[in-house]
């Protein structure tokens, strides 16, 4: 079963690095069944982030085909990807268009992450847009089952990694050790 994504807008107060407080209504994704179920699940989760009162002002179904968090990404961006199929009775082609999300530090880097998502796809594609997301946040639904909790475990890790600075001068083995103690880690 695919899981239905909703996009759920909160309006909170919020202090900036300045210290002001103002008002953001920001985007955040939660998989649910139901608006209803969604609404319940995301006062949940920013309960546990927002310490004063917050409002929800919109619930929409969210058309993403796949989510897909990477390491050391700190934001969401939203890949347009056309499926390429040949219609052999009038000869023509076909493009059908899904989104996916996923997570990059830039534009080149959501590029990169499709290619990887898509690699292993049988048919012709075309990557026509990759679009930053206004997306904060995703809250998967996992049932608590011992499957769950390690695929849970795994989406949390790399959703929550941070971007690894490299220094000028550090050679691509040194690169490629930490790679390696980073995959070992997760």
């Amino acid at each position: 079963m695919s899981a239905t994504w909703y996009e759920c807008k909160v309006k909170y107060r919020k202090t900036d690095d300045t210290g002001i407080q103002k008002v953001v209504t920001e985007a955040y994704l939660v998989d649910a069944v139901s608006y209803t179920e969604a609404e319940s699940r995301i006062n949940e989760e920013m309960a546990a982030y927002i310490s004063e009162e917050f409002k929800i002002t919109n619930i929409k179904v969210a058309n993403y085909a796949e989510i897909h968090p990477f390491e050391n990404s700190d934001r969401w961006f939203k890949s347009k990807i056309a499926l390429v199929a040949y219609d052999e009775e009038s000869g023509r082609e076909r493009k059908t268009n899904i989104h996916i999300l996923l997570q990059a530090n830039d534009v080149k880097e959501a590029y990169d992450n499709t290619i990887k998502v898509m690699d292993g796809t049988m048919g012709d594609y075309t990557i026509p847009m990759i679009i930053e997301s206004a997306i904060m946040d995703v809250f998967p639904y996992f049932s608590g089952e011992e499957g769950d909790l390690a695929r849970i475990e795994r989406f949390n890790a790399a959703k929550a990694s941070k971007p690894s600075v490299v220094a000028v001068g550090e050679t691509n083995e040194a690169i490629e050790v930490e790679e390696e103690e980073l995959t070992e880690s997760v």
